[in-house]
């Protein structure tokens, strides 16, 4: 029912049937019904009345307005895509114009390494870009299918702990989160020199938000992370965590590892 077809119902109903009743009462009734007993059914009625379509207003608004954030989450995860798929594009643009250069010089090496770095973003794309929000598993079941991949294709062991709630993390908050993360893995592979990475998704211990931690035993920074956004891609994981309303921390030391720590709110549930 459109909101105009419920303004009018709103409006009329409720003098159409009391006003009815008044009307029935006085002309038919007057005989049958004392002013009393009249006065009585008329004050129950209006309160049957007010409670039955009160009720049932606020239903159709909370299913509306249920309906509609609905929408507003998969319109933001289909713009997330669109915006990936351009960066994507972007990035193997370039990646192929290099490769380009590197074989007209006849490094050979070079564009391998080129041919692999593209095969890199595909695989890492197809997380975000091969699924409708709506179908598949939940988003833990998605991360870990994709850490299991990432494994695989970098050699590097993952041990993944992941216990948030399905309903904890808005469908919009899912791409950024995965952006960070897999920002995150990017670095391991191509900076730390690891063999093992771990990674935790949970709730904290007051269970008010969501705790993202990331770590490996590489090699680490050398010096600040913050004095170089650019090659680490700090500022990209950092422009995503206030996008979730999240904090981000960086720890690091040179010979001992990485550890990174994405702390954000948990997604209120009405029950």
């Amino acid at each position: 029912m459109s909101m105009r077809k419920l303004k009018i119902l709103t409006i009329l109903l409720p003098p159409l049937v009391i006003g009815g009743f008044e009307y029935i009462r006085h002309d038919f009734l007057l005989d049958v019904l004392s002013m009393e007993t009249g006065n009585f059914y008329m004050t129950l009625l209006t309160l049957l009345l007010s409670f039955l379509f009160g009720n049932w207003m606020f239903n159709r608004i909370e299913a509306m307005n249920a309906k509609l954030a609905v929408e507003q989450s998969k319109r933001a995860v289909y713009e997330e895509r669109e915006r990936l798929a351009q960066e994507l594009h972007d990035n193997i643009a370039q990646i192929l114009f290099f490769l380009n250069v590197q074989l007209k010089k006849g490094q050979i090496e070079e564009a391998r390494s080129a041919v692999s770095e593209i095969d890199h973003h595909l695989r890492q794309a197809i997380f975000n870009l091969r699924t409708a929000p709506e179908e598949g598993a939940d988003f833990g079941s998605r991360l870990r299918t994709w850490l299991e991949e990432w494994s695989g294709m970098s050699g590097i062991a993952v041990n993944h702990r992941i216990t948030v709630p399905e309903e904890g993390i808005s469908p919009s908050a899912e791409v950024p989160l995965f952006s960070i993360i897999r920002e995150a893995f990017t670095n391991i592979r191509k900076h730390s020199y690891a063999d093992h990475a771990e990674v935790e998704l949970g709730p904290t211990p007051d269970g008010r938000s969501w705790r993202l931690r990331i770590a490996d035993d590489g090699k680490g920074m050398e010096g600040d992370a913050g004095q170089r956004p650019n090659r680490y891609g700090v500022s990209i994981m950092r422009k995503r965590a206030q996008e979730l309303g999240a904090e981000l921390e960086i720890r690091a030391q040179e010979g001992q590892g990485l550890e990174l720590i994405v702390t954000g709110p948990l997604r209120e549930v009405k029950l």
